[in-house]
């Protein structure tokens, strides 16, 4: 293992227990890593939607830059705030086992029990577009912030519901919301996934940390990116999906919606490991050539 690893992550108390869970696996062979705290845009801009102003790389830009110029050695990031296309000096090298999916609804019994007309606050297209599409009577308004802030702000009543991350939750020790089932609801892709990224050709520390790699996690992750990648999708574009993998095989689901929630277009299909990239290539295609123009031009098609 080498000594002295430099890890980066966010300050969110979400991102630092995400760090401490990586360094506490990669000190069961070797020295613990030292945290390093980086501050980025996504942190500091907390008044408008990120798709507003540059997307997800305000998640990962300031350690991309930390990387290649030696600051830290590694990076912890929560896989669904990835941009598709990485800076070409960053490869990510490892994977934490996947948690939880499912997204929570906080605020309410079930989406059936939201009063009409109800305030749900979320910066996601995807999940404002999931929500219209079943309750096209409600109000969707701008929620960020780390979960504690969200959380206050559905508990002072400043909006009737919000969706959160399941496995964010429980990371966090917070047993609240109702978990809805991926059946009905598909997450992000790579939700509930903890990556590792380092420098590309900094071939010691790849290995140190491609030894806590997990292979299904990290293939399910890769096919769910690259089903985002075949779209052309960016933060713009509201987009479910979800692969499971078992002896072997991926089953695979996507869906595109509108982001007035009033046109969705999903699928599935079922491959082994080695095609599934091809199949959800191919789906990616199907989906968009049953989409209207409007929706189509959400994506790169």
């Amino acid at each position: 293992m080498t000594a002295n690893l430099k890890l980066g992550t966010r300050g969110s108390p979400l991102a630092l227990v995400q760090a401490n869970m990586v360094a506490d696996v990669l000190a069961v062979s070797g020295p613990r890593p030292e945290i390093i705290v980086i501050s980025t845009a996504g942190d500091r801009v907390q008044d408008r939607p990120l798709a507003e102003i540059g997307g997800k790389a305000l998640w990962t830009r300031e350690f991309d830059a930390a990387l290649i110029d030696g600051r830290i050695d590694l990076a912890v990031h929560s896989m669904k705030d990835v941009e598709t296309a990485l800076d070409p000096g960053i490869v990510l090298a490892a994977m934490l086992p996947r948690a939880d999916v499912r997204d929570r609804l906080i605020g309410a019994a079930s989406l059936g029990n939201l009063r009409h007309g109800a305030r749900v606050g979320t910066s996601s297209p995807r999940r404002a577009a999931q929500l219209l599409a079943r309750r096209p009577d409600l109000s969707i308004e701008m929620l960020r912030g780390n979960v504690a802030t969200r959380l206050a702000r559905i508990a002072a009543g400043d909006f009737d519901a919000t969706l959160l991350a399941a496995a964010g939750l429980d990371r966090l020790g917070i047993a609240a919301g109702v978990a809805l089932e991926i059946e009905d609801w598909l997450p992000a892709p790579a939700q509930g996934a903890v990556g590792i990224a380092v420098r590309r050709g900094n071939d010691a520390v790849h290995a140190a940390v491609a030894r806590i790699d997990d292979a299904d996690t990290h293939a399910a992750i890769d096919i769910e990116r690259h089903f985002l990648a075949c779209l052309d999708a960016d933060c713009h574009s509201p987009v479910a999906a979800l692969a499971r993998i078992d002896g072997g095989m991926v089953r695979f689901a996507g869906e595109i919606i509108l982001i007035d929630g009033c046109e969705h277009q999903s699928g599935t299909t079922y491959a082994p490991l080695a095609e599934a990239r091809d199949a959800v290539a191919v789906l990616a295609a199907e989906l968009l050539a049953r989409a209207s123009p409007g929706l189509r031009a959400q994506f790169g098609g």
